[in-house]
This record gives C-alpha cells, sequence and structure tokens, in this order.
C-alpha cells in the first residue's frame, strides 16, 4: 500500500514538470483568474470565459493536495498543493459547459470537487 502511495504521487510529480509546458503562446493578453483549491472545492466554483480569448489560471492549493486538467479546453494535469502557485494558460477553442473534477484523491468530499467553465462566444 505504501508503495503504490509512493508510486501515484510520483506519476503526479511527473505530470507536474510538464504542466506548464502547454502554455507557450504568447500569454501578455492573457485575462488572468485566479483559482484556489482547498478541502473539497474550487472558489470560484464557476468562471466563464470567451472562445478565443487567452485565459490564465492562477492555481493555488489553500490545504491539501488537488489536481486539475481538462484535455478538451488543452488545460494539461496540474498538480496543485500548499505553497506552490501555478499559472496555467489556454485558448479556449469550442463554446460549452466543461466541468473539471479535482483528479487526486483528496478526502471524503474528492467525488464532489469541480470547477465549470463556461465557454462562450
Amino acid at each position: 500500500m505504501k508503495l503504490s502511495r509512493i508510486l501515484i504521487t510520483a506519476t503526479f510529480a511527473f505530470a507536474a514538470m510538464f504542466a506548464g509546458s502547454a502554455a507557450l503562446a504568447d500569454t501578455s493578453s492573457a485575462q488572468p483568474i485566479t483559482i484556489t483549491a482547498s478541502n473539497w472545492k474550487f472558489t470560484p466554483g464557476e468562471i466563464t470565459v470567451h472562445v478565443g480569448q487567452p485565459v490564465t489560471l492562477k492555481l493555488t492549493s489553500a490545504e491539501g493536495v488537488h489536481g486539475l486538467g481538462s484535455s478538451d479546453l488543452g488545460i494539461p494535469q496540474t498538480m496543485l498543493v500548499p505553497g506552490s502557485d501555478k499559472n496555467v494558460t489556454f485558448t479556449p477553442s469550442k463554446a460549452g459547459t466543461y466541468v473539471l473534477h479535482c483528479t487526486i484523491p483528496c478526502g471524503p468530499g474528492h467525488a464532489n470537487m469541480k470547477l465549470v467553465i463556461h465557454v462562450v462566444s
């Protein structure tokens, strides 16, 4: 059991190393939005962004280890740990409502931990 915990932690740490690599575009015009993860919610829990407009999520964890990512939106898997903020830039290409769930099991409220991103034209 201890070995599996180490392997899971190492896997997410490896993925976190590449979290910023998808954001190589010019981010100077990106809309910044701060998202704070805590046990067992993202604050804010819903955001609205526009198709074709770059967005930089300023991700932080107030408590606990959490994860966020969306292949549909081009948000790389990103591990959030207290004291280590991450900036992830993406440009939505298709309108819709995207529900992103915490990707790292974080306790009894994990199943309901989500961030809803509304992409509008």
